[in-house]
C-alpha cells in the first residue's frame, strides 16, 4: 500500500487567466463574455448544445446573462470563457468544479462549446489548459471527466483526450427531469506526463497540413 501521509492537499484553482497559443481561458463574466455567446449558444438551431447541461437552453438575452452571471459566481466551481488568441471572441465555456484538495481530486465539466469552437486546435487547446492547471500547477492527483451515459459524442472527447473510462453509476442523478445514468473517466497524475507529450506533440503547428487538416490524431498518443 502506497504511503501518502507526506502528500500536501491541491491547491485551489485561481480565477486567473491561462493563455494558449490558439486559445486563453478568461474567468467568465456575463459583463464581458455574454454579448459575444449569446448570438453562437442561443437561438434557432442551437437546442442540442444544452442537451446534457443542467441548464438552457435559453430564448432570451436577459435569461442567459443572468445564467452567466450565475456560472460565474459560483463558489464551488470556476468558469472559464473560451476566447480565440486570434480576435479575442468569446467562443464557449468550460469549469473546474468539485475540487476535493485533500485527496487531490478535480473535475472539467460544464463544457458548453459552440459549432465554431468544437472539432478545432481551440477546443482541445482549452481542454490541455485544464489539464496543466491541476497537474502541474495545482497539484492534483486525479482529474475526472463526467457525462451522461447517453452522451456519445462527450464519452469519446474524454477517451481522445486521454481519460480512462472506469464505469457507469446508474441512476445517479435527475437532470432536467430525466433520469442520468453517468458514465465516469478519469486522467491520473501518473498518466499526465504521456498525455502532455501526446497533447503538445498534436498542438505542434508541424501536426497541420496547409489547409489546416491534422496529420497525426491525438488518440494515437494516449493509447
Amino acid at each position: 500500500m502506497q504511503d501518502l501521509s507526506g502528500t500536501r492537499p491541491a491547491r485551489p484553482v485561481p480565477r486567473a487567466v491561462l493563455q494558449g497559443r490558439h486559445v486563453r481561458l478568461e474567468p467568465l463574466s456575463a459583463a464581458k463574455h455574454a454579448d459575444a455567446l449569446f448570438p453562437l449558444v442561443c437561438g434557432p438551431g442551437t437546442d442540442e448544445l444544452w442537451r446534457w447541461l443542467w441548464h438552457g437552453p435559453f430564448a432570451d438575452r436577459a435569461a442567459f446573462e443572468a445564467y452567466i452571471d450565475a456560472q460565474a459566481t459560483q463558489t464551488d466551481a470556476v468558469f472559464f470563457a473560451v476566447v480565440a488568441s486570434e480576435d479575442g471572441q468569446a467562443l464557449g465555456h468550460l469549469a473546474m468544479m468539485r475540487a476535493d484538495l485533500g485527496n487531490g481530486v478535480i473535475e472539467i465539466g460544464s463544457i458548453l462549446f459552440s459549432p465554431t469552437l468544437q472539432r478545432t486546435r481551440m477546443a482541445t487547446e482549452a481542454v490541455y489548459l485544464l489539464a496543466c492547471l491541476a497537474f502541474d500547477e495545482l497539484g492534483y492527483r486525479r482529474f475526472e471527466w463526467k457525462c451522461n451515459a447517453l452522451n456519445l459524442p462527450s464519452r469519446r472527447a474524454a477517451l481522445r483526450f486521454g481519460f480512462s473510462y472506469e464505469g457507469t453509476f446508474r441512476q445517479h442523478m435527475i437532470v432536467k427531469g430525466q433520469n442520468r445514468d453517468t458514465a465516469w473517466f478519469a486522467m491520473l497524475d501518473g498518466d499526465w506526463p504521456a498525455r502532455r507529450a501526446a497533447f503538445e506533440a498534436w498542438l505542434a503547428p508541424d501536426n497541420f497540413d496547409r489547409h489546416g487538416g491534422q496529420i497525426n490524431r491525438l488518440q494515437k498518443g494516449v493509447s
